[in-house]
């Protein structure tokens, strides 16, 4: 990768406050929402005991990523297609797939600190307790964003503008925010819409997490799920995708 590029792509990306809001403020903000609510800090008998702020800790590490994988990066790549960037760049030493891969490593890493941000929020602002299995959550982690990302290289290679990609990327966010228990945790879906969840990349994600908080590895079908969904998801996006 060529490092120049990198360090471009992370200074335009620092200079988005659009995205750093959505991914790195806006699910600690929603944490710190959700932990201000008396009710929501106190154990729940349909949830084995646990506080909703303690499910809203794995459901906020979601969310960054699903929206740098859904609306972020899509945007970014999509614009530089249309406006001749990638073409240009093939006719130079530095390849397209540099820039690519400076996307990627950029998203990925915005990723993974919006995930990190809510735990330590969690941890000391409503004392919820950090992963009990840690090794088994960076692995969910993991898989979830290589997920995100692989989703986002979709959504680029079938935008063939900025508008779409952005429609295209709104209209996928909203279920996989609901698939990873923004608006209700999966273990307070009735059992059929929980079993469906669970066959969704953020649904599997969810579970893989909570899993892991809890103290246990992560089900290898959850984990399963995931590597399925990224390895469809990126097939297709190395499928479809165009430089020009």
């Amino acid at each position: 990768m060529n490092t120049a590029v990198l360090r471009t792509e992370v200074r335009l990306f620092a200079r988005e406050p659009g995205s750093l809001f959505w991914i790195l403020v806006f699910p600690p903000l929603l944490l710190a929402i959700v932990g201000s609510i008396p009710s929501y800090r106190e154990p729940q008998e349909t949830l084995d005991g646990l506080r909703l702020v303690d499910i809203y800790v794995g459901i906020a590490v979601l969310l960054g990523m699903i929206v740098a994988g859904t609306q972020a990066m899509p945007a970014a790549l999509t614009a530089y297609r249309e406006q001749g960037v990638l073409r240009r760049m093939s006719t130079t030493p530095v390849r397209p797939t540099a820039l690519l891969a400076a996307h990627t490593l950029v998203h990925g890493l915005a990723g993974v600190l919006a995930a990190l941000v809510p735990l330590l929020i969690g941890r000391l602002v409503f004392d919820v307790a950090l992963p009990r299995q840690p090794y088994g959550y960076a692995l969910a982690l993991l898989c979830g964003v290589l997920v995100s990302l692989a989703m986002g290289a979709l959504i680029s290679a079938l935008a063939p503008n900025v508008r779409i990609a952005t429609a295209i990327g709104t209209a996928v966010l909203f279920p996989m925010m609901f698939c990873a228990g923004v608006w209700l945790p999966v273990q307070a879906m009735p059992d059929l819409l929980a079993d469906i969840v669970r066959c969704t990349p953020f649904g599997a994600a969810a579970e893989a997490l909570r899993e892991a908080a809890a103290g246990d590895w992560p089900s290898w079908v959850h984990l399963g799920v995931l590597a399925g969904w990224a390895v469809l998801l990126s097939a297709a996006a190395v499928r479809w995708f165009r430089w020009e």
